[in-house]
């Protein structure tokens, strides 16, 4: 089941991300960091067990990132990144947010959503937010994904 992440979920919230941030995979984000942003935070829940995070951000008018997007290794493959990344979607269609994107490593997982890949230059928003405190920059490995939310809009290229 996904839902909105309370405080409780944070420290669980910190471990999932920063498994995937210690094998390169997305940035670590400190404990403080998670506490701040707890309400742009979706959690998938199993067995009353937080097993899959994801986060809406918000970047302009127009434009919001999906990100932190983790799953525990034993629940991957059974919908669980599928069913939080709609729930951002959707939040996204009800703040009237047009556009949509990601910066990931799995770019099948995010083509099977109807996104489609683009070019890393056409988000200035993101780069100068956060790229440019990763160790990768500007040497970015990752793949931007675009997600036109807009009925008749083309997503960004």
């Amino acid at each position: 089941m996904v839902r909105k992440a309370v405080i409780a979920d944070a420290p669980v919230i910190h471990q999932l991300l920063n498994t995937y941030a210690g094998d390169g995979l997305m940035l670590s984000a400190s404990l403080a960091e998670i506490y701040e942003y707890i309400r742009s935070f979706y959690v998938y829940v199993q067995q009353d067990r937080v097993v899959g995070t994801v986060r809406l951000q918000i970047c302009w008018e127009d434009l919001a990132e999906i990100r932190s997007l983790a799953v525990a290794e034993e629940a991957t493959g059974h919908g669980v990144g599928r069913q939080l990344v709609e729930a951002c979607l959707q939040e996204a269609r009800d703040l009237g947010l047009p556009q949509v994107f990601a910066l990931t490593y799995k770019v099948g997982f995010f083509t099977r959503l109807g996104f489609n890949e683009i070019d890393k230059a056409r988000l200035p928003q993101k780069i100068w937010r956060d790229c440019i405190k990763c160790a990768k920059f500007p040497e970015c490995d990752e793949t931007a994904v675009s997600l036109s939310l807009s009925p008749g809009k083309p997503p960004v290229s």
